[in-house]
């Protein structure tokens, strides 16, 4: 990516949408979605942790990609009463029902053994579906939310930030992220989330930037620099982790923002690495964000380089897949060539 089309970010309107045989390919990938859902609401994949670049877990019901999966279908206009295409809506009713399910008292979203990833995803699946003010059974929903919500608010730690488990003394980036969006979903669909919960994740995020040396412009994984290696831990996906909090507390113009972006830009991590990773499709799941926050000439250009290798690497049955699962990677894939759209409420400009 020409990192001189960087000084025009943020500059025009954006032009990119989606062209026909973009949305045939996003067909495909909402069809596999639906021919892999099980009838009890859920998809399968990896319930795990990643260890060094694997990815280690269990093949089980997993609560975090069902509520990937059901916001790919949101992502096409798809509402659990409302669609052009009534399976479509069913699976999301499905998902909806699963995850809630699994809501415990407490309001910890978890199955098989997930951690805070899943239940900030299906916080943030809750939120979206709130938002759309469709669903049959709307007073659970809301109250799933609100208790998913208020569990994330308590499990925020002294350092601002978010880990594995409620709980947990420290944190880290890509954990972090997840929750902060999640709040603003529920933000945005009327639950209070406090301020100084906020004003904390901001400060936890701005003190993950790397200021100057190796590493200049991203955001590092952990800032406790008692543990080997902690502080000097970067990469391209926690960096877009990073952008994405920022712009998701609000704070779009901060100069961790921009240089931010810039990292990301010179460091577009090339479509060969992605079967063989955990962190490419969620990568891309904040940069495109991020991306579409910073709008204009940067955004019109990361969609076009991201869509061409999003559609080289699925596979004919629609699907993609990484090592996490293909569930996985096909929901985030197809929420990201989604993007345009802006069905969900969390992605609107």
């Amino acid at each position: 990516m020409p990192a001189t089309q960087l000084g025009n970010a943020g500059k025009g309107k954006m032009s990119t949408g989606i062209d026909a045989h973009t949305r045939v390919r996003i067909d495909r990938a909402l069809e596999y979605l639906y021919r892999n859902q099980n009838p009890e609401g859920y998809w399968t994949d990896r319930v795990g942790r990643k260890v060094e670049y694997a990815y280690r877990g269990h093949v089980a019901p997993h609560v975090g990609v069902t509520a990937l999966a059901g916001m790919a279908f949101l992502s096409n206009g798809t509402l659990p009463d409302q669609g052009s295409r009534e399976k479509h809506c069913i699976a999301v009713r499905r998902a909806l029902d699963y995850v809630m399910s699994q809501c415990g008292p407490n309001g910890f979203i978890a199955a098989h053994g997930s951690r805070m990833y899943s239940h900030a995803f299906a916080t943030l699946f809750l939120a979206e579906a709130c938002g759309t003010g469709i669903h049959p059974d709307s007073e659970r929903l809301h109250g799933c939310l609100k208790r998913a919500t208020q569990l994330i608010i308590s499990a925020q730690n002294s350092t601002g930030g978010w880990r594995y488990l409620p709980g947990a003394e420290d944190a880290d980036m890509s954990v972090t992220v997840c929750q902060v969006l999640a709040l603003r979903g529920a933000r945005n669909a009327g639950i209070q989330v406090p301020k100084p919960t906020i004003d904390r994740a901001i400060r936890y995020v701005k003190e993950s930037f790397i200021v100057e040396g190796r590493g200049r412009g991203a955001f590092k994984y952990q800032q406790d620099f008692n543990y080997p290696l902690a502080g000097y831990r970067w990469s391209f996906a926690l960096t877009a982790a990073g952008v994405a909090t920022l712009c998701g507390a609000g704070d779009y113009n901060a100069v961790e923002v921009k240089r931010g972006l810039k990292y990301l830009w010179d460091w577009f991590p090339p479509k060969e690495i992605a079967a063989d990773r955990f962190d490419y499709f969620y990568g891309h799941y904040y940069a495109v964000q991020a991306a579409f926050q910073a709008s204009g000439a940067y955004w019109n250009q990361w969609y076009e380089d991201i869509k061409s290798d999003l559609l080289a690497l699925q596979q004919p049955d629609g699907s993609w897949t990484d090592l996490v699962g293909s569930n996985y990677a096909t929901a985030i894939a197809a929420i990201i060539l989604q993007m345009p759209n802006q069905y969900l409420p969390i992605m609107e400009n």
